[in-house]
């Protein structure tokens, strides 16, 4: 069984920074491509973007593209999403997600496992 969890969230103005990590724990972390996913009030949930097992590819939402950035550690077992330029529209529930894809996958189906969520809001 493979356990995830976000950290990092929180309140910012916007214009401002944040770093989310998700903790990936319970088998070989290099095995999976992760993603994280965002969820809004009234809202469905969104791809953010994805990292492949490597950290040969990655792919951005349309929303996102030129002010978040992913990475992963795999001697850390620990993914990141560092955004930038947030903006009030980037209030939501965040979600890192795991498979074993040999690509990003932006689709909630193609995920195994999820973490919690984690809130990140925006003031503006």
């Amino acid at each position: 069984q493979v356990q995830l969890g976000e950290s990092g969230g929180g309140l910012v103005q916007a214009g401002g920074s944040m770093r989310l990590s998700c903790a990936v724990s319970g088998r070989t972390f290099s095995r999976y491509a992760m993603g994280w996913f965002r969820q809004a009030p009234g809202k469905e949930r969104e791809f953010v973007g994805g990292i492949t097992r490597g950290s040969i590819n990655t792919h951005y939402g349309d929303s996102v593209k030129g002010r978040f950035t992913i990475s992963r550690d795999n001697a850390k077992n620990t993914v990141y999403l560092q955004m930038n330029s947030l903006k009030p529209e980037d209030t939501a529930v965040y979600y890192c997600a795991a498979n074993t894809l040999p690509y990003v996958a932006a689709q909630e189906r193609d995920y195994d496992y999820w973490g919690q969520g984690t809130q990140v809001t925006v003031s503006s």
